[in-house]
């Protein structure tokens, strides 16, 4: 569990908060292994017997005072009595992981027999659209061959696909069938019969250990539904144009009900990974893409607010009936049309899922990313429970998940892993804050419960019987983190204790909020003056500007932060937040579906990962195994300026690596593979099964050019880090196109402008925010 705050030191009361320009909050990533210092909980058992403050209900900790009979609880000072059983567990404090760290995590006792935490197995569907192109679904058909070479033995799989009708596959017996049933056209309609009716779940779910090669024939059967097809089964308009043929609504809708019926006995969490190709146009839920075009301009109408909101409740209404019946939806959008993710959205980030958009299948990464992202650990039905010391408490919360109808600050998130972040910021109880307290420093505690499958194999060592062999184990655990803070004693204490990168996360889920909202426009304008005021109350606080007789006196208005180095990455990252997609303008080419794509992905990432997307990292190299320098601004006078022949950029959806038009041609383009690493690397995939011809061909050679030295060893280390795959580019300059990479050094673009290069830029922003600021301190 990592946890950054925006400042280490938090202030004293809510004057000197509002003063400082500063927003107050922290970062939370529950189901990361470590913290943000790279230290492991300590693990334990009985988390039921942890002891718990009978006023504010926080965990016993390490910062609360314990005596033989009593422990004073750290958060609220509240007097709490041990039982014997308590005593006696503290009599050996040693053993007992809350008194050897304020980071634990400990097993909890699960309700129902042995025998039925036994059952539950992990449960995955694939929804693919066949309403689609043989691209498409080549491509889908690789993906879910490597979602199979991912998935843990004992994992149940089903193959579903929908167009005008839907269809169910039978994988278990020596021949793959397929039963399908037609999807009503009606808005309102659903299936005429249900799917436990088509097809019994249990037949319909079979167990990949066994099935994996029949599932690959049934993949192999897969194919477009005919234009004819379509226009048979849809039905025609008057003049015979299609009346659409992709029923996405009705078949989540059912599927969502047919999985449903066995959570809690067949599984505890079912998975499905819905394949489209384009919006929902046929039957309940579907989209009406006619709102985006050129009708805003000749309407007068706003698009960037227009197209954010979701024209629909449909899928929202689909997500809560997914939470209900245990079920997770990711979605996976292949297309370069409008698809209208603002409504679509809500089915995969509110059920626990993950949207990924990808705008053609001839260098999408979602092989890659399916692997991945099946291959990582995961928790499920997760609680997240904030509580803080008496002066504070949480303000708003971000993130996906929904909150609790009856408890305030507690949160449920469907399905977890190691990556997901949330934010919460923070307001005074009270005026007088931290400073009547002078001996008591404020403490957060973040509780996080949450449900892991263990795989027999992990099971061997425990205390399970051998006739238990097989069969998967689900275990309820506690995490729990405890930290006390100082406060700062001025207000250059305050900004000396900044923490840039979460400052960019807590801004970053406050603008996505405006936007949807109220539109970009006001997104932009809330980023834009939140910079000025922090700017005019930092040239305050450090006696930068002075009045005198109701006047303002200016030596010059400090927008660089020079007596502070941790408030000085600010300013450039405001304005790179200004230059993303995010928050550019709809005129200026950016597709809504692409915004929505970015807001999803940016408001479940950690700060770190989240600003390389808003302002990558630049460095450069000498030779491959050589840096010259690690850090460069993303201006083109910073490549002119330097000498270096190789830069390397890490926008983490993109990693660039760039030759300069003047870099030596006797070295080498692109860097040689390492003939030995890729032979082993061969070798051990071929042992996994991974070289199928399909595999080989998209998920692996795709990207199988190595960098030599330290170059490919950094690309290969963040490759592995990353929650999604990064595109892995390689340019010359003045013989390749260079857009991809030039397009990143956005300090000589025009913040409001269309994004093409100028002599102001960056530059002229900091005039326009001086000049902000003096009017602002007038």
């Amino acid at each position: 569990m990592a946890v950054r705050a925006t400042v280490s030191r938090f202030p004293k009361n809510e004057d000197e908060q509002e003063s400082s320009g500063l927003p107050w909050g922290v970062t939370v990533t529950p189901f990361a292994s470590k913290d943000e210092n790279g230290l492991s909980p300590v693990y334990g058992s009985n988390g039921d017997l942890l002891p718990r403050c009978e006023d504010c209900y926080a965990y016993f900790n390490t910062y609360c005072e314990l005596d033989q009979w009593a422990w004073n609880c750290s958060l609220c000072g509240t007097l709490n009595g041990l039982t014997s059983q308590a005593i006696m567990r503290y009599s050996h404090p040693r053993s007992c992981a809350e008194t050897m760290s304020s980071f634990i995590d400990l097993e909890l006792s699960m309700e129902g027999s042995e025998e039925e935490m036994m059952q539950a197995r992990p449960v995955y569907v694939a929804a693919v659209d066949l309403s689609s192109s043989e691209e498409f679904l080549e491509l889908t058909k690789s993906a879910l061959q490597a979602a199979l070479e991912a998935l843990a033995p004992g994992s149940l799989f089903g193959l579903a696909t929908f167009s005008h009708k839907m269809g169910l596959y039978d994988v278990q017996g020596p021949i793959p069938v397929v039963k399908n049933v037609f999807i009503s056209p009606d808005t309102e309609g659903t299936l005429p019969i249900e799917l436990e009716d088509v097809m019994p779940l249990l037949q319909f779910l079979a167990p990949v250990e066994t099935c994996k090669d029949r599932i690959t024939v049934a993949l192999d059967t897969l194919r477009p539904t005919t234009s004819w097809e379509r226009t048979t089964g849809a039905g025609q308009g008057l003049e015979g144009v299609l009346m659409g043929g992709r029923g996405f609504g009705v078949a989540m809708e059912a599927l969502v009900k047919y999985i449903g019926s066995e959570y809690g006995n067949t599984f505890a969490l079912a998975r499905v990974f819905a394949f489209m190709s384009g919006p929902p146009d046929y039957g309940a839920g579907q989209l009406d893409t006619k709102r985006y075009g050129e009708q805003y301009a000749s309407k007068g109408e706003d698009a960037d607010r227009a197209l954010l909101p979701e024209q629909t409740p449909f899928y929202k209404d689909l997500a809560v009936v997914a939470v209900q019946a245990g079920v997770c939806v990711d979605i996976f959008a292949v297309t370069n049309e409008y698809t209208d993710l603002a409504s679509l959205k809500f089915l995969s980030i509110e059920s626990g899922g993950s949207l990924f958009l990808y705008s053609n299948t001839d260098d999408s990464t979602l092989p890659q990313d399916m692997y991945r992202m099946l291959s990582r650990p995961y928790a499920f039905g997760c609680i997240l429970r904030l509580r803080t010391s008496s002066e504070f408490k949480p303000g708003h919360s971000y993130g996906h998940f929904f909150p609790d109808p009856q408890y305030e600050n507690v949160q449920h998130i469907i399905c977890c892993d190691s990556f997901a972040s949330y934010a919460y910021d923070f307001d005074f109880t009270s005026a007088t804050g931290f400073s009547r307290y002078a001996s008591e420093q404020p403490v957060l505690q973040i509780a996080f419960q949450y449900t892991v499958v263990v795989p027999p194999e992990e099971l061997s060592a425990s205390r399970l019987v051998s006739a238990s062999r097989g069969k998967h184990l689900l275990q309820r655990r506690l995490r729990i983190r405890t930290l006390q803070f100082g406060t700062a004693r001025n207000m250059n204490e305050l900004y000396d204790s900044v923490d840039p990168e979460a400052v960019l996360s807590i801004l970053v889920h406050k603008v996505i909020l405006a936007s949807l909202e109220q539109g970009v426009r006001e997104g932009r304008m809330l980023l834009h003056d939140w910079l000025v005021i922090l700017t005019a109350q930092y040239n305050d606080a450090s006696k930068i500007v002075q009045f005198k007789n109701g006047g303002l006196i200016v030596s010059q208005i400090d927008v660089a932060f020079s007596q502070c180095p941790q408030l000085q990455p600010l300013p450039r990252l405001v304005f790179a937040l200004l230059r993303n997609p995010l928050l550019r303008f709809h005129e200026e080419g950016v597709h809504p579906d692409y915004r929505i794509y970015l807001q999803c992905l940016c408001s479940a990432l950690e700060p770190g990962s989240l600003h390389r997307v808003i302002y990558p990292v630049l460095m450069s190299y000498s030779t491959p195994d050589k840096q010259a320098y690690p850090r460069h601004s993303l201006s083109r006078a910073a490549l002119i300026t330097s000498s270096s022949p190789i830069f390397f950029l890490d926008a983490f959806t993109a990693l660039i690596v760039f030759y300069s038009s003047t870099a030596d041609p006797t070295l080498p383009f692109p860097p040689p593979q390492d003939c030995k690493l890729f032979l082993s690397l061969e070798s051990a995939f071929m042992q996994k099964k991974l070289f199928l011809q399909r595999i080989s061909s998209i998920l692996f050679l795709r990207q199988k050019v190595l960098l030599s030295g330290l170059l490919r060893s950094t690309i290969n280390k963040l490759k592995q880090e990353r929650s999604i795959t990064p595109k892995l580019i390689f340019i010359r300059g003045g013989q390749d196109d260079a857009s991809a990479f030039e397009n990143y050094l956005i300090e000589e673009q025009d913040v409001d402008g269309s994004g093409f290069t100028s002599v102001t830029g960056f530059v002229s922003f900091l005039e326009d925010v001086t000049q902000s600021v003096m009017e602002y301190m007038k």
